[in-house]
């Protein structure tokens, strides 16, 4: 018993990484792209989400073996496989970073707008919060990071689950907020509707240069304490499928708040947040507006962190392995520059910044064949990673599905 308590316990310590994954990926691809899906259609795509969160698992998993085996960051895998798969993730990485960092921080001010009881514009607010994440990650950086995601993520699945039994007792039952039985809503299985599938693809559960995120993370907790590979893997699974279990649940709320309602579904990410908030109110009860607004805020708000920190990480290693000299303060410098080249797209491109997380979204999975097999390709160079029968037909019928639907995206778009 003693050493079931021990074992628990030194598992327990290392999580981290995994938990960093978790909170980075929820933004965009649950709070906005997961509810969508449940609204716009139902629980027809409730099959989407399971197999691409499966099917993308293996090639998150090899990023983090990789570490684990070589001590080496995902990044540098990708330099010693060539010059040109290199600088394909430092031109991808670069416009995930200043894209990505824009959206969630414009969503997570919007979100916290809506909440206040007294008017602060966006735009201050995006500035507020980003001076709070930046004096967080600057001051107490990874350790910082670790605790404030280990928090967010406890509350945000409580509060979420919370909401989800809520909204299956008192709503679906006592409200009749489900769909109408003679309600016919749109099929997600015409051609028009492909390019919203990729979309949802992209970031579901994350994108895909999040796996080098990852990587780095547990490369920093390696130099912290020892991480086995027990551990290592461990802590990859505890984030990996509570992330993937969040995505249903997300998804879940999207149909029974929505599906089949009056209301246009907005498709921007800020108003379709606002609405969610505004139908939960009025089906669940006004009481949940409070509890509706934590989640959404607490959401994006450790999105926000976790983004902030780990593509500054990933723009500082590309950096080192290009050899320009480095300093005990360049991560520090990649951080601000990220941070104020993301609040120079809300300012210059606000208006725009809708079909900006689109392209990112939809760049992200035409790229995810490619990085999926170069994490596959890296762990197999690797004599000392061995995978189950399992793991190994995972890996090669998640290439077969990416590369078939991203060629098919790729044939459609060109004609």
């Amino acid at each position: 018993m003693q050493s079931t308590r021990t074992n628990w316990k030194v598992r327990l310590s290392a999580l981290g990484p995994g938990i960093l994954m978790a909170t980075a990926a929820i933004g965009g691809s649950h709070l906005v792209a997961s509810t969508q899906a449940g609204a716009i259609f139902g629980w027809q795509l409730f099959w989407l989400i399971v197999v691409v969160n499966v099917l993308k698992y293996p090639f998150f998993r090899f990023g983090i073996e990789y570490t684990l085996a070589t001590k080496k960051s995902l990044v540098e895998g990708y330099k010693s496989k060539g010059p040109w798969f290199f600088y394909s993730f430092i031109g991808l990485n670069i416009i995930a970073a200043v894209v990505n960092t824009a959206g969630v921080l414009l969503l997570t001010a919007s979100l916290l707008h809506y909440a206040l009881p007294v008017s602060v514009s966006v735009t201050l607010l995006c500035w507020l919060i980003l001076a709070v994440c930046l004096v967080m990650l600057l001051l107490g950086h990874f350790k910082a990071l670790d605790n404030a995601a280990k928090a967010i993520m406890a509350l945000l699945t409580l509060a979420t689950v919370s909401a989800l039994v809520i909204a299956f007792s008192n709503g679906a039952m006592n409200h009749g907020i489900v769909a109408p039985v003679d309600y016919v809503g749109p099929s997600p299985y015409e051609l028009a509707m492909l390019g919203f599938m990729v979309a949802l693809m992209g970031w579901m559960p994350a994108p895909i240069e999040i796996s080098a995120l990852s990587s780095l993370w547990l490369k920093e907790k390696q130099s912290q304490q020892t991480v086995t590979r027990t551990q290592g893997l461990f802590d990859f699974n505890v984030g990996y499928w509570l992330t993937a279990g969040l995505a249903l649940v997300f998804f879940s709320l999207g149909v029974l708040v929505q599906y089949g309602q009056s209301a246009n579904i907005e498709l921007g990410g800020v108003a379709f947040a606002k609405q969610l908030i505004d139908m939960y109110a009025l089906t669940i009860g006004e009481w949940a507006r409070p509890l509706v607004s934590v989640i959404a805020f607490l959401c994006m708000f450790g999105t926000t962190l976790t983004v902030l920190d780990g593509y500054a990480r990933t723009l500082n290693e590309s950096h080192k392995l290009l050899g320009f000299k480095q300093s005990k303060h360049s991560l520090k410098i990649w951080l601000i520059i990220q941070a104020l080249a993301g609040m120079a797209v809300i300012l210059f491109f606000k208006s725009a910044l809708g079909p900006m997380l689109t392209f990112a979204m939809t760049l992200a999975f035409i790229t995810t064949p490619v990085f999926a097999w170069l994490n596959f390709s890296l762990v197999r160079s690797e004599s000392s990673i061995e995978h189950s029968i399992l793991v190994r037909a995972l890996s090669w019928v998640g290439l077969i599905y990416l590369v078939s639907f991203a060629v098919a995206f790729v044939v459609w778009k060109l004609f």
